[in-house]
This record gives structure tokens, C-alpha cells and sequence, in this order.
């Protein structure tokens, strides 16, 4: 592949109402969207799922756009061609962590790659389901009445399972109630980090409420505390912020820290690195998940592609369009149906970027020339 042109996308989107976790609530989606333009004039799309503040990981969009125009693209476009986008990882080595800007320089690279082989990006990742199962994320609610009437409606739109944000005051009491009301639906908590091992009267309540899994209970860089709290309950406890690499989920398997990993492609460097994860967890028997971060329709249709993988083998993060944006920015907008998602088989993500609504929501914007 030869790259002839980037561009950067700063952009920002009202949700349909706030998604609150245990470090903030969002109001607005601030974002970056990379469009690598290569040959026949075939164009790669990548979104770089950072925010506005360093609340999630350490990067935003401000030192995302500097590390992308300062670094990454300097050292893509030092390289006169690319054969694979396995490459991208390699090239990018040097640069210590910045996860997200990486991974959406390298997911546009692939998308172009796809493209201009005439394949999905789905094949193009070695994936082979026609359909991917999916969930739904729900933020903290102001009160349990709240809560059931929104778990209720996810239910009744055929959902495969529901991820519940807590926090502490805001968890076993909650979730007891949604289980009491629902007592066969698949139901998981997120924590977000907001808990330590002191907590472990709080997990033992909740083990006793036959939830999939509890993701990242304790601290974000934590594998050791995770690793007790798993040897002290039956619930699955699923690792998140703890997992940026192949070497961390190794370790945290090693050390018992989890059963079960949510595999976030920005968070751990891009679509290569999350391929060689899966790899290692399906040779280890711990299952994946892919987990969402507020995505527009181009950062869903990566989602969609990586959890064609076949060790995808809970329901992820990637619900429809609908459940977070009044409009898109892709055509067609994402859509489940009975909680299932069709996988696209054009070359490519699957899913065309409309201009107009791409200039709508971009705040600004900066090309590349190579």
C-alpha cells in the first residue's frame, strides 16, 4: 500500500442522553476520526476513541492529535510503502503507550488495506461469523425505578445480555433489585475501577446475584488485588483498563487475575495487537468480549469486525446507532436487530462516512500531503 494522504478529523457529537460512570458523566462525544487515502482512489477510515479528559486512560484529543501529526504520521510516511498492516504495530513500537492514537492510524490502514484487497475487513482479520451477537451498556441511573424501566426496554429490543454501571452506593442494592424483577436475564456489572479489595463485602453480595461477570472492580493498572478478588468469589471478575497488551493479558492469565477479558481495540494499540490477544486467550480458554467506547458508526464498524473472531464468544458492547446518536455519521447507521448484527461483506469496514454529516459534526480538520 502507498499512503498519499492523511487526514485528521476533530469532531463532537451530542449523545441522546448522558452515559454516567463511576468517573463522570458525558454529555458530548469529542473525538477523532483518520481517513488515509491510498491508491484508485480507495480511502481508509479509523476513529480514535479518546476523550476530552484523561478520566478513561491517560490520552484526550488534544495529546492524541499531537502524538498523530507530531510522530505517528511522520513515521508511516517515512516508510515508502506498506505490504500489511501487521507492519503499523512495528513501526509504531517506539512510542510508549498512546494506545488509541495508534490504533486509529493503523485501523484506517487496515480498512484501506481491505479495500483496495477486495475483502471486508472481517475477512481481511481472519474472522468468519456472518452475525455477531451483541449487549447493551447502561449508565449509572438516579434510582432504581429508573433502572428497571431502562433495563426493561433494552430487554424488550432483544439485547443478548445487559451490562449495569456501579459505583459504590449505587450497586448491590440495585442490582438485587434488577435481578429480583428479571431473574433469567443475563446481566453484568461494570465498575469502572471504583472499588479496592476492601471492598470484598461488596462482592461477595453481588456474587450471590448470578451475574456473567464483574468487569474491572479495582484499580485501573491492577492485576495483583484482581487476582485475590477472583480466588474469593465464583462470579467471573472480566479485566479492561488493566489489559493494554498481549504481555498483560499473559500475566494477568497467569497470576488468576480473570476468567473472562473485554478486548477494547484503542486500548490495546489496534487491531494487530488485538489479534494476537485473541490468539493467546482462546489457546488459555479465557473468552472475549468486545467492549465500546461511545464509538460513532466508524469505530462500531471495527467493533463488528474484530468480534467476528471465533473466540468472541460473549455478547459485546456494539449496539445499534440509535441507542447513543440522534444521527450517524455512517450510512446505513448500525443497526441490531433482536440483539444481532449483520456483518458487512463489502470490501472494507462495511459502512460509507456521509461528507455531509462527517462536515457537520468536524470542529476541525487538517491534511497530510505525503
Amino acid at each position: 500500500m502507498e499512503i498519499k494522504k492523511i487526514v485528521l478529523r476533530r469532531m463532537e457529537m451530542t449523545l441522546k442522553a448522558p452515559f454516567q460512570t463511576s468517573f463522570g458523566t458525558e454529555r458530548k462525544r469529542e473525538f477523532i476520526v483518520v481517513e488515509v487515502y491510498g491508491g484508485n482512489n480507495n480511502v481508509g477510515y479509523g476513529e480514535c476513541v479518546v476523550t476530552s479528559k484523561p478520566l478513561y486512560n491517560e490520552e484526550t484529543v488534544k495529546t492524541s492529535w499531537h502524538i498523530m501529526e507530531d510522530f505517528l504520521i511522520p513515521i508511516l510516511y517515512s516508510k515508502e510503502k506498506i505490504q500489511h498492516p501487521d507492519e503499523v504495530s512495528q513501526l509504531f513500537k517506539p512510542i510508549r503507550r498512546n494506545n488509541m492514537s495508534k490504533s486509529a492510524l493503523e485501523g484506517a490502514i487496515w480498512d484501506l488495506y481491505a479495500k483496495e484487497n477486495n475483502m471486508s475487513l472481517a475477512a481481511a482479520l481472519g474472522g468468519t461469523k456472518k452475525q455477531i451477537h451483541v449487549g447493551v451498556s447502561i449508565g449509572i441511573q438516579e434510582s432504581l425505578d429508573d433502572l428497571l424501566r431502562v433495563v426493561e426496554e433494552f430487554i424488550n429490543e432483544g439485547y443478548k445480555r445487559i451490562k449495569i454501571k456501579i459505583k459504590p452506593g449505587k450497586d448491590v442494592e440495585m442490582i438485587k433489585g434488577v435481578r429480583q424483577r428479571f431473574p433469567d436475564v443475563p446481566i453484568m456489572v461494570d465498575a469502572n475501577s471504583a472499588y479496592t479489595i476492601q471492598d470484598i463485602d461488596v462482592f461477595k453480595a453481588l456474587d450471590e446475584l448470578n451475574l456473567m461477570m464483574i468487569e474491572q472492580p479495582l484499580a485501573h493498572d491492577d492485576i495483583v488485588d484482581h487476582a485475590k478478588l477472583q480466588s474469593q468469589i465464583k462470579t467471573p471478575v472480566c479485566l479492561d483498563e488493566s489489559i493494554h497488551s498481549l504481555e498483560d493479558a499473559r500475566k494477568a492469565v497467569e497470576l488468576g487475575s480473570c476468567k473472562i477479558i473485554n478486548m477494547k481495540i484503542g486500548r490495546v494499540g489496534g487491531l494487530t495487537e488485538a489479534k494476537k490477544i485473541h490468539d493467546y486467550c482462546m489457546s488459555k480458554g479465557i473468552p472475549l468480549w468486545c467492549g465500546g467506547m461511545l464509538e460513532s458508526g466508524i469505530g462500531r464498524a471495527h467493533n463488528i469486525a474484530i468480534t467476528t473472531l471465533p473466540n468472541f464468544v460473549l455478547p459485546g458492547d456494539t449496539s445499534s446507532s440509535s441507542r447513543y446518536w440522534y444521527e450517524d455519521i455512517v450510512v446505513p447507521e448500525v443497526k441490531a436487530k433482536n440483539g444481532i448484527i449483520d456483518v458487512p461483506t463489502v470490501p472494507g469496514i462495511g459502512y460509507e462516512p456521509d461528507e455531509s454529516l462527517m462536515d457537520k459534526y468536524t470542529l476541525e480538520k487538517k491534511e497530510f500531503e505525503r
